[in-house]
């Protein structure tokens, strides 16, 4: 029996932390569940934390792209963080692009990318998960 991968609401982003190789149903699962919490709590964002993550294979890099294509028709953007090397690797071996999925090396970075798209989107944006704005810091390049 497959795990449910639990969706986080930090704000007006939904986090999704993977810790462990998924297996087909357990995907599934998280595609219907993050679509449901997108729609239900009107997020903008979606980040997927897959820093636990050492191996994949092209099921999991088109799961990568699905959820962002799902997030997108819902209107948010998804940012995949946490990317090991050798999983971009492998993914630029297999030919997956990832078209649309985003990334940032941590989760911080990522939640700049989304308010950063908002802003550039015209939207407001909101404060932080913290309830503290997160102001982009030049010097970083963000």
């Amino acid at each position: 029996m497959s795990e449910q991968v639990p969706v986080l609401q930090i704000g007006q982003v939904l986090l999704v932390s993977i810790q462990t190789d998924l297996d087909d149903q357990a995907v599934m699962l998280l595609q219907d569940d993050l679509a449901a919490k997108v729609v239900e709590s009107g997020a903008h964002g979606v980040i997927i934390d897959i820093t636990a993550v050492e191996i994949v294979d092209s099921f999991v890099g088109r799961m990568l792209a699905t959820i962002a294509s799902i997030s997108r028709m819902l209107d948010a953007q998804t940012v995949v963080v946490g990317m090991r090397p050798a999983v971009a690797i492998t993914l630029v071996e297999l030919g997956l692009s990832l078209g649309g999925v985003r990334t940032a090396l941590t989760l911080d970075k990522g939640l700049r990318v989304l308010e950063r798209a908002r802003a550039e989107a015209g939207y407001d944006v909101p404060a932080g998960a913290g309830g503290e704005g997160i102001v982009p810091d030049a010097a970083a390049g963000l």
